[in-house]
């Protein structure tokens, strides 16, 4: 099976266990503040991002499934961290303003715009 399309099943898998995240977060929220989460919300962005990261990468692997190797791992990269990034930003407001948190959001957002750039200017119909 193509490696986009593996990838891209593991996140929207990984969404739908998210899933019982976003129940837990409206019917016991006290558990989520239990283990130190201050902004619930970010679950279900979490949540929402795999569902579109992981359909991302099943578009691209079945409209491209000779996508160049290289590019198929910034891509899988890009969408599977991408969403872990609201994860730092449940547990801490100031997250975002870390230099480490900075860095891998900006590798992250390359490797996905370098990929889909990428897989524009291969796809078909050019």
């Amino acid at each position: 099976m193509n490696l986009l399309i593996q990838i891209g099943l593991i996140e929207l898998a990984i969404a739908a266990l998210l899933g019982w995240a976003v129940v837990i977060r409206s019917e016991k929220p006290e558990w989520i503040q239990r283990i130190g989460i201050v902004q619930p919300h970010r679950i279900l962005q979490v949540h929402l991002d795999y569902i579109m990261m992981g359909l991302i990468a099943i578009a691209v692997g079945v409209v491209l499934p000779d996508f160049p190797e290289s590019a198929a791992w910034l891509l899988a990269f890009g969408t599977f961290v991408n969403p872990l990034l609201f994860v730092p930003l449940a547990f801490s407001k100031t997250a975002e303003s870390n230099f480490l948190y900075r860095a891998i959001s900006i590798v992250s957002f390359l490797a996905i715009s370098v990929a889909l750039v990428w897989a524009a200017v291969l796809g078909p119909g050019f």
